[in-house]
């Protein structure tokens, strides 16, 4: 789907009558909902996106963010070539900003929302250290080109404590390869305006009753059950599931059960 001047690609899955939006975290793109959305064929259609810098969706305008109302604009045109009047959202992880950006737009054409070890709910000081200031990204960028700076101001900080290294961890494996540094740094920078009230968007949830199911990983070290509480706490009646798993949820086999 060509909108204004980037390309978001979608693959559709399932017969049910219910719609469900899909909107994957940071390094995949759609197969990965493969397996989930097959499992859920009888009860929804379901519409995945790859999301930009990811798979076939192609964001060009450079380093210039995506601001919230053309992330509307875009979604109203999906919904209008697709005629879908009502549907639920799942974000995981990286997608949880694209989620929650879609359920802010469209509050009234929502009837469920799940979050999954999702980003977006808080926002990580390190995250907004890197990509707000015109210096910091400068700098953020000259570590995405330098691999090995990455790599020893990463550790200084999990010696002094400042970054865990579960973490730490994660980092170095999604910035492993020049092609996974360069999305790491588009993906923070471009994705830097999708940011969000949870009382706002609880005060949505509440007033138009759309149904809210978190799930997070007992051992997330990315996304903690902790960090969800801000949400949770604006919502008056919400399921929160925590698992036994990591980050990596998408894995966990009691995950169709919870949707």
């Amino acid at each position: 789907m060509n909108v204004e001047t980037s390309t978001l690609f979608y693959t559709k899955s399932g017969n049910g009558k219910e719609v469900l939006l899909l909107f994957h975290g940071f390094g995949q793109d759609n197969a990965v909902f493969t397996p989930l959305a097959k499992s859920l064929a009888d009860r929804y259609t379901c519409y995945i996106f790859d999301l930009y810098f990811h798979g076939k969706s192609k964001w060009v305008n450079d380093e210039k963010p995506l601001e919230k109302s053309e992330w509307r604009n875009i979604m109203q045109s999906f919904l209008n070539e697709t005629h879908i009047k009502t549907f639920s959202i799942l974000g995981y992880s990286l997608g949880g900003k694209f989620a929650l950006a879609t359920v802010e737009a469209f509050p009234q054409m929502t009837r469920e929302l799940f979050l999954l070890a999702p980003d977006g709910v808080t926002t990580n000081f390190w995250y907004s250290l890197a990509t707000y200031p015109w210096i910091s990204r400068k700098l953020f960028k000259s570590m995405i080109n330098h691999h090995g700076r990455f790599l020893t101001i990463g550790k200084s900080l999990h010696r002094i404590g400042l970054i865990d290294k579960g973490v730490l961890r994660f980092a170095e494996y999604q910035m492993d390869t020049a092609e996974k540094r360069k999305r790491v740094y588009y993906s923070w920078v471009v994705f830097r305006k999708l940011k969000f009230s949870m009382r706002d968007i609880g005060g949505l949830i509440n007033q138009y009753k759309i149904s809210l199911t978190i799930i997070v990983g007992k051992y997330d070290k990315v996304i903690t059950p902790k960090s969800m509480n801000r949400l949770s706490q604006s919502v008056e009646h919400h399921r929160l599931h925590v698992i036994e798993a990591g980050h990596n949820l998408l894995s966990a086999r009691e995950l169709g059960n919870l949707l």
